[in-house]
């Protein structure tokens, strides 16, 4: 019986091939010799020279201690496309725009049994928020908490249906597919060639239903279209919907330190946010103006040790900006990961229908206010019966603080639970609803919280002149109301807020709605004067070392 390994395959898009595929600077030795290579395939080494290990130095081992890095990468044509098969570590030698970046999810979809899911990694756009589950026993897609409507399927593994066990018996799909076979060298044409058709085949909607709401955009002309509109949006250097983040899941037991490469060499700073590359532009005099898409592709987010050695994960910023946008027409789109993904517009129509009924007129005074800490004051002694608990915890005894929300009133016969955010900034507003969510959940499961919430109004009671409000808070008669304060027109519902965070918004209302408690969101009108801008808070010198350690 023939051994099974693993292959790790690429499919490269089209017009790329062994001699456009590889970065500049990929140092791989070509024209290696192989006797059993498939027809036509090109072979690549990777043979670096020993070396000791760092720990070597470290501990004072004289003992001779080296280690070796090899590895090898095949690219193989079928059918007219080619296919880069990799062995080792020599994935990062691949350009990052040279390969279809939905291929292996795809082809992932297509085979796998759907009831015999092993793993799942996610990514929630809204805050970049990653996540791997894993379960140890044949499971489908209900049981790794993944949410249709907020998530974007990054990778998938599991056991493939019995009419491909004679191809592979497992597969891991993320830009490239992992397969365990016993194929040979010379059928490895006719595997690919099967991965080939997997991934224009359309049976995932099928077994997986609903389970691309976001797809990626293969148009080469609206994604022209699209990266037209990231970059006004990028020399803008304001617009909310533009981030940047590290596109991968981190060990951040290693520590996360990262520079920026290609106008130069950057400081080397302890955290990631587009802040950083703006600061890295202007000290190496980089003019907005002249930044394009060829541009961000060039320059580099490099991971590194906390002295600024690279550890080998290295992405192009073009990569790692997330940004939301929309073409004539309405039809939204969300970059990610590098790619462009479009929201189907049956999705949005659907999500538009659900949350626009929960939008109600404002009960709260405009905003003109320093601060939201200032309005919520002030809104508690213009308007009889509110009491301000912002900055107030409802926690249990030894547990980190929790608000229970900002401003409170009783409506209805019911506790209503304000929470107040300035703007509908995507990660801005994550925070609000999840604060939404979690002092309910804590007043629902937890009677020292309600005796809290009740202790904390009695304190404010003479000055706001609330009633009757205890009896509601002990019945669970609850009510939640999000209020984003904006300049937008309130008439526009929920269109005002950024795609996943109506996706925030509609999975948090669906919580409260399980809990039977009440939700609305209502814009409070912002009424104070636009800035103009001010000049950039100096940083601290940095150290010696180059190393730039301060926060903004």
């Amino acid at each position: 019986m023939t051994k099974s390994h693993s292959f790790s395959i690429y499919l490269l898009k089209d017009g790329v091939d062994a001699s456009n595929a590889l970065k500049e600077d990929h140092a791989l030795r070509d024209q290696a010799i192989g006797d059993t290579l498939p027809t036509g395939s090109r072979l690549y080494i990777l043979d670096n020279p020993p070396h000791p290990p760092w720990w070597s130095s470290y501990f004072g081992i004289t003992q001779t201690l080296m280690q070796e890095q090899k590895g090898a990468l095949v690219f193989l044509p079928v059918y007219g496309r080619t296919f880069a098969i990799t062995f080792g570590h020599v994935q990062h030698k691949l350009r990052d725009i040279a390969y279809e970046y939905d291929f292996g999810l795809r082809v992932t979809l297509n085979c796998l049994d759907p009831v015999k899911l092993k793993s799942t990694d996610i990514l929630e756009p809204n805050g970049a928020k990653r996540r791997r589950t894993q379960l140890s026993m044949d499971s489908d897609l209900t049981y790794f908490d993944f949410d249709r409507d907020a998530t974007i399927l990054k990778s998938l593994t599991g056991k493939v249906r019995p009419e491909f066990k004679n191809f592979f018996n497992h597969a891991s799909g993320a830009s490239n597919i992992r397969v365990s076979s016993d194929v040979t060298p010379e059928g490895l044409p006719h595997l690919c060639g099967k991965l080939l058709e997997l991934y224009h085949a359309k049976s995932y909607k099928t077994n997986f239903p609903d389970i691309q709401n976001i797809a990626p955009v293969r148009d080469p002309v609206v994604r022209q279209q699209l990266n037209e509109k990231l970059i006004v949006a990028f020399r803008s250097k304001d617009d909310p919907a533009l981030l940047l983040s590290v596109p991968e899941i981190l060990n951040f037991h290693d520590g996360l330190w990262a520079t920026f490469t290609g106008a130069g060499h950057g400081f080397v700073y302890d955290d990631v946010f587009i802040g950083r590359y703006y600061e890295y532009l202007e000290r190496r005099d980089q003019n907005l103006d002249d930044i394009d898409i060829e541009t961000l592709k060039r320059h580099f987010l490099v991971l590194t040790d906390e002295d600024g050695t690279p550890r080998g994960e290295r992405h192009c910023i073009y990569k790692s900006l997330i940004f939301d946008t929309a073409l004539e027409g309405g039809q939204t789109y969300h970059l990610c990961d590098g790619e462009w993904y479009m929201v189907e517009a049956s999705f949005i129509a659907r999500m538009t229908a659900y949350l626009d009924p929960f939008w109600r007129q404002t009960s709260l005074p405009a905003f003109s206010h320093e601060n939201e800490a200032a309005f919520n004051e002030a809104s508690a002694k213009a308007v009889a019966g509110l009491v301000c608990l912002d900055k107030t915890s409802i926690a249990p005894q030894g547990q980190t603080a929790i608000e229970p929300c900002d401003l409170f009133e009783v409506k209805g016969g019911r506790a209503v639970l304000h929470h107040v955010k300035i703007s509908t900034m995507s990660a801005q507003l994550s925070h609000l609803f999840n604060q939404g969510t979690n002092s309910v959940h804590l007043l629902r499961d937890n009677d020292e919280a309600r005796q809290n919430l009740k202790a904390r109004i009695a304190e404010k009671r003479s000055a706001s002149g609330i009633e009757d409000y205890a009896e509601p808070i002990d019945n669970d008669k609850l009510k939640v109301v999000f209020d984003v304060i904006t300049r937008k027109d309130a008439a526009a519902k929920s269109a005002n807020f950024p795609l996943f965070s109506r996706i925030s918004l509609m999975r948090a209302i669906k919580d409260l709605k399980r809990m039977g408690i009440e939700a609305e969101f209502t814009f409070v009108t912002d009424e104070t004067a636009g800035s103009d801008g001010h000049k950039k808070t100096r940083k601290r010198k940095p150290s010696a070392s180059g190393t730039g350690h301060a926060h903004e």
